[in-house]
């Protein structure tokens, strides 16, 4: 699931319907957001700074627009799913270590228990990421539990395409998604989807419960 400088990737194909107004809310995610902001910087910056390259060059290895990099290490700018996923392959390094997951080697054989609530956690305006199992490396994919801040399309900000394939199962909550070329569905807990990320995809929470999904994307191999 699932990008802004809007780190977002954008097309000017709209959802076939319009999204119901956004209804009253509890606390506000902004200073979560806010701190998920800064502490992405700053691991971006150190990643940087560590293998001394300029934003230029890093620019040049990850295809994301130099204003961009430095905003988002300035804590100016929540990138999505899309935009981290460059990064990480551009700099050749693991996602979830811009979660804050320390870098390790990696064993032949392997396994990893999140304890509730104990994952590496990013809040950006439209996710609450909770990312699982980050003390593996390099694995096939990449697990997140996910609270939907997004109420509409518009808050979501458009459209999101990147590679690999998603899957996400609703844990609480109602779900709208919306993806490129299929009609908008409706989610409730026990439901799922499975879709290929290249299409343009949106998730918003419907209904007075922020929404709280599992996650699956299929992590990006630095050798392709």
């Amino acid at each position: 699931m699932s990008s802004l400088p809007s780190a977002r990737l954008l097309s000017s194909a709209k959802p076939k319907k319009e999204s119901p107004a956004a209804p009253a809310r509890g606390a506000s995610p902004d200073n979560g957001a806010e701190a998920g902001k800064a502490g992405l910087g700053m691991r971006l910056k150190r990643i940087r700074t560590d293998g001394k390259l300029t934003l230029q060059q890093v620019s040049a290895r990850t295809q994301v627009a130099r204003s961009t990099l430095s905003k988002i290490e300035n804590g100016q700018l929540s990138p999505t799913y899309d935009i981290l996923q460059k990064i990480a392959r551009g700099m050749g390094i693991d996602i979830a270590e811009l979660f804050g997951a320390a870098k390790t080697d990696t064993p032949p054989a392997r396994r990893s228990i999140t304890k509730s609530r104990m994952g590496k956690k990013l809040a950006t305006n439209e996710y609450l990421y909770e990312a699982l199992a980050t003390d593996l490396k390099h694995k096939q994919i990449f697990p997140l539990r996910t609270k939907i801040m997004a109420r509409t399309f518009e808050e979501f900000g458009g459209w999101v395409r990147h590679d690999g394939e998603e899957f996400i199962f609703v844990l609480s909550g109602t779900v709208k998604v919306f993806t490129e070329f299929y009609t908008e569905e409706l989610l409730e807990p026990g439901d799922s989807i499975y879709f290929d990320s290249r299409m343009g995809h949106a998730c918003v929470s419907v209904g007075e419960e922020t929404a709280e999904i599992l996650w699956i994307c299929t992590q990006i191999s630095l050798d392709a």
